[in-house]
């Protein structure tokens, strides 16, 4: 495997970290905070994996799954903020 194929299933190995991490910590006493900052950092970095991979097939899937990941930390930060009103 050379470098751009590394970095292409890195960004994708963010995703399943990501999945997994979401099923550890859910419940009813999950800490929100730490869930949508794990999100967040794991989705950045999967889309800069997937873009400097400069693959076509690992940008496109990298950029839409770590993208769903983030539009899903924004969502639960977006929950957090209401629910404290």
């Amino acid at each position: 495997m050379n470098k751009k194929d590394i970095l292409g299933a890195l960004s994708i190995i963010t995703v399943l970290i990501s999945i997994i991490f979401f099923f550890i910590v859910r419940g009813p006493n999950a800490n929100l905070t730490l869930g949508i900052s794990v999100f967040t950092v794991l989705s950045v970095l999967g889309i800069i994996f997937a873009i400097t991979s400069k693959k076509l097939w690992f940008i496109i899937t990298g950029i839409i799954l770590n993208g769903a990941v983030l539009v899903f930390a924004y969502l639960l930060l977006l929950a957090m903020g209401i629910s404290e009103t």
